[in-house]
């Protein structure tokens, strides 16, 4: 799922293609990509962009009107710029949005339909689609703390829950855990002043190198290697490879359609996390460190 860096990266494209120039036309082209009925999704055309937008995870496209775009990209979806009447890349494309300068084409790789388009009218509308999250660049420690306490979950669940933090996801929240050298499972309860400190500063950091770096990447050019999976990141998809830091292989935790990486040796004292798939399958032979699985 596109988090944080890679939203902010696509919304300064938008800004820069679409702000000033006049929606021409609409084209959902999957009946479940538009969530809303009301206002019609034709009331946009004709109407100029005046700006673009975060919030949480979703883009949000401003026109004239006191209309709003909100597009959720969820696990699979995508943006792509393409040229005036261009072809639209098949099945994958769930809606295309027609300017003078070219075409915005929402895609969709998979078959589970969930990312999602939605059309608001007014700032209140558009605010009652705010999970809440709180924005870690703008945050102090004492209110990331706050949030981070607010309730005693793992630290990967509050991480990367939308009500408490925002933008951050599955890839974003493994590079700090990292950074911070803390574990996935660790309770929120049970962190000190240090490893509270560490973990802010590692959030700051984290989100703002990767932001810079896939700014950098795209250039002039309109982003088109979105993905959860980078080169150069420390353990996010580099299960068996070796820490950056210790050279330890990269453990994980698989669950449901998510997988956690990590390093034992930096991060949880060499103990290897329970996987439940795995231990459940080698039971007592289990190993319970990092030592033991060498």
């Amino acid at each position: 799922m596109p988090e944080l860096p890679d939203i902010i990266v696509y919304i300064e494209h938008l800004e820069a293609r679409l702000i000033g120039k006049t929606l021409e036309r609409v084209r959902p082209l999957n009946p479940f990509v538009l969530r809303s009925v009301a206002p019609p999704i034709a009331a946009v055309e004709g109407r100029k962009v005046t700006g673009a937008r975060r919030i949480g995870k979703r883009i949000v496209i401003a026109l004239e009107g006191g209309l709003y775009l909100v597009l959720h990209l969820m696990i699979a979806g995508r943006l792509r710029w393409l040229e005036k009447d261009a072809k639209l890349p098949g099945r994958i494309s769930i809606a295309a949005f027609d300017f003078p300068n070219g075409t915005l084409v929402f895609t969709e790789a998979g078959t589970k339909r969930r990312a999602s388009l939605h059309l608001v009218q007014g700032e209140a509308a558009l605010s009652a689609m705010d999970p809440g999250g709180l924005e870690i660049a703008k945050a102090d420690l004492a209110a990331f703390a706050a949030r981070l306490k607010a309730e005693n979950h793992t630290l990967k669940r509050t991480l990367t829950d939308p009500r408490l933090f925002s933008g951050i996801g599955n890839a974003y929240s493994d590079e700090i855990l990292h950074r911070a050298k803390l574990s996935p499972v660790a309770l929120t309860a049970s962190l000190s002043d240090g490893d509270l400190k560490r973990l802010y500063d590692a959030a700051r950091e984290i989100l703002v190198e990767w932001t810079e770096r896939l700014r950098k990447e795209a250039g002039s050019g309109f982003p088109e290697k979105v993905t959860a999976f980078r080169e150069g990141m420390a353990v996010h998809g580099r299960y068996r490879k070796p820490c950056p830091v210790c050279g330890s292989p990269v453990q994980r935790i698989v669950y449901a359609e998510n997988e956690t990486n990590y390093c034992a040796r930096c991060q949880t004292g060499g103990r290897l996390l329970a996987d439940r798939a795995l231990s459940r399958l080698l039971k007592k032979s289990w190993p319970r460190s990092i030592d033991e699985l060498g």
